[in-house]
């Protein structure tokens, strides 16, 4: 679908993750390309997008039947008979499938997945309330009841995933039947609450995000104007005060405005911000912008794992204090990671900074992308640094069962399906500066870009290799192109047809000129070995070290060691891992390069009482036994044996 307008200035061509160019264009730095504009066409990505579509959305669509999610909403249609099945808020699975079949639908055009559309959003419309209102699972167990229970209902956070997928299926298809559905629930809630009407939140944020999207795509300003209501009456102690709950787990403890780092529950603290992001951008709001970046700084700080991954308590799924980090018991949901990239993302339109590309890459690389099989089709809920030999798993979201097919929580699989459907989004965007158009290539994949007049045409082997090679194969004459170079990427190198200029990591390689077709611009980031350690008040990690090589983090697997060497016990040393040697093995994990590191031989056997008085350092020149053994990709791991794991490795 090509871009539209809804109303004066407002440019809608862009996908529900990735917030269009606003109303308020003097608020942000960057545009989103238009939808089909920036593609990726093979790689790495390109190969997760694949499985995403052949096999995901298929098998999603099964899950959504045989796990009750439509059934539910058949009861609330009077076309079935029986009680609503599952968590309360399972209509958002229903919709966060829709939304990965829509940008799938726009990515490439497939008959049955537009048909498997149009059935589920008959399923939805049917279900709708003559009002406007919809939740099936309230409409059935409820019995007519509405928004008794705001901060545990998740009506709102139902509407705000439908709002998301009605935007991805219209600009995907062209067809109007969810976002009717969608419209006429916006219009209930505008009805419904706001001042002087229902002054209340619901307990999980989303619907801000899914407000303004909506208001993108319709220019219709009331769904603007409740997303930014209920973006500054979040933390005003609504949910507290009716409700008599406990503020921060629900983010309503402080005013955003006035927050300084996020916490309680992740998944619910970064979509209000994200959604606040929104509201910044399209209304100019300087000062609610400069309060989400003191909170990102603040996450990135003390409350993010190596991985880019969020969330260090399985209580209640939430962040935990400033530096509680320990690698075991990450909680470092799958959908919080995906949060976390979208507020991140909405961070960089607004600045253009380089920084939150870093952590969008960091995110999905290392805290997203491990949370699905290379298969596609099985899932991690929880993503865990380490497992231990012979993990108790009691919970079915542990790390110690494994990849599975679904959850009776099942928020992750179609959130990760909408993430890599619409992912092309994330690679590109342009801009205008002093009348000179830009071109911003903010993530690496081999594909095609269309942007501000031009067309690029990106050729790489990244993440394996750090050469990424871009062609201008359409100009508009003058215009700036900008590549990232990543913070990691010290000594990175660069030449535009054939001429040497210099690069600063942590910044953009930024070339303006009168291009011509078929000139080159190339990148060369170096992918060294890096070692790195935490602060030292990550008392989890204290004296660890992890090991990365481009923008991925590395473990060690179990199935990989010598018998006799147990993943639990392996030491290192620093000066040796800085001279690990890569090897790429297209036969392992679908093709992975791994690190050979040299480790120390295991701790002896466990003897004597657990504590014991501590005996004198050793000597450093003492000689010890090495061995070497392959790490891997965090992302690959328990995708053949599930046995212990680790990616923080004691010193020797």
């Amino acid at each position: 679908m090509t871009s539209t307008t809804a109303g004066p200035d407002l440019t809608v061509a862009t996908t529900a993750n990735a917030p269009a160019a606003p109303t308020a264009a003097a608020a942000v730095a960057l545009h989103p390309v238009p939808l089909g504009a920036s593609r990726i066409r093979g790689g790495f990505w390109f190969e997760r997008q694949e499985a995403n579509r052949r096999q995901a959305i298929r098998t999603g669509y099964e899950k959504l039947e045989t796990s009750g999610n439509l059934r539910n909403l058949r009861i609330a249609a009077g076309t079935e008979q029986g009680e609503a099945k599952g968590p309360i808020f399972m209509d958002s699975d229903v919709y966060k499938w829709l939304e990965a079949a829509g940008w799938e639908y726009g990515r490439e055009a497939d008959e049955e997945v537009l048909g498997w559309i149009r059935e589920v959003t008959a399923v939805v419309a049917a279900a709708q309330a003559e009002d406007g209102y919809l939740d099936s699972v309230q409409q059935v167990r409820g019995k007519g009841e509405r928004y008794v229970d705001l901060p545990w209902s998740h009506e709102h956070y139902c509407a705000g995933h439908l709002f998301q997928a009605a935007v991805a299926v219209h600009r995907s298809t062209g067809e109007t039947g969810l976002l009717d559905v969608a419209v006429k629930l916006a219009d209930h809630l505008v009805a419904t609450f706001g001042p002087g009407k229902v002054e209340e939140v619901d307990g999980h944020p989303v619907v801000e995000m899914g407000l303004v999207e909506l208001y993108r795509e319709t220019g219709t300003q009331a769904y603007l104007d409740l997303a930014r209501w209920f973006v500054d009456a979040r933390g005003t102690g609504i949910i507290e005060r009716l409700h008599g709950k406990e503020p921060t787990y629900f983010s309503d403890r402080v005013p955003v405005r006035e927050q300084t780092s996020p916490e309680g529950h992740s998944v619910r603290a970064v979509y209000l911000t994200a959604g606040a992001a929104d509201v910044a951008a399209e209304t100019a709001d300087g000062d609610l912008l400069a309060a989400l970046t003191r909170q990102w700084e603040g996450m990135l700080a003390s409350k993010t794992y190596v991985t880019g991954g969020i969330g260090a308590r399985w209580d209640w799924e939430q962040f935990g204090d400033h530096y509680e980090l320990g690698p075991e018991r990450a909680y470092a949901e799958t959908c919080a990671a995906i949060g976390s990239v979208q507020w991140t993302w909405r961070m960089l339109l607004a600045t253009g900074e380089a920084r939150y590309a870093d952590l969008v890459e960091r995110t999905l690389y290392n805290a997203f992308l491990p949370g699905v099989s290379l298969a596609g089709t099985e899932y991690f809920y929880v993503n865990a640094l380490q497992l231990r030999h012979g993990a108790f798993a009691e919970e079915e979201r542990s790390v110690a069962h494994g990849r599975r097919p679904w959850f009776d929580c099942a928020c992750c699989p179609p959130n990760i399906m909408r993430t890599l459907s619409s992912l092309d989004a994330y690679v590109a965007t342009s801009s205008a500066t002093d009348g000179v158009a830009g071109v911003q290539v903010h993530q690496f994949t081999t594909g095609t870009i269309e942007a501000a007049g031009a067309a690029l045409s990106v050729t790489t082997d990244y993440p394996w290799d750090g050469t990424v090679r871009v062609e201008v194969t359409a100009t508009p004459g003058e215009f700036e192109l900008a590549l990232r170079v990543p913070a990691w990427a010290q000594g990175a190198t660069a030449t535009v047809d054939g001429e040497a200029v210099a690069v600063t990591p942590g910044e953009y390689l930024r070339v303006r000129r009168d291009f011509a077709v078929g000139d080159v611009v190339e990148l060369v980031l170096p992918m060294t070995v890096r070692v790195v350690e935490a602060d030292p008040r990550v008392d989890a990690v204290r004296g660890c070290v992890v090991v990365e090589r481009g923008p991925l983090v590395y473990a060690v697997e179990q199935t990989d060691l010598p018998a006799g060497l147990p993943a639990d016990d392996v030491r290192v040393r620093v000066a040796e891992l800085r001279g690990a040697r890569a090897e790429h093995r297209p036969d392992l994990l679908g093709g992975v390069t791994v690190l050979q590191l040299p480790v120390h031989a295991a701790l002896a056997a466990a003897t004597g009482p657990l504590y014991r008085p501590a005996g004198d350092d050793p000597a450093p020149e003492a000689a010890e036994e090495t061995t070497v053994v392959p790490a891997v990709p965090y992302y690959a791991w328990a995708n053949r044996d599930l046995g212990a794991m680790r990616i923080w490795l004691p010193r020797a």
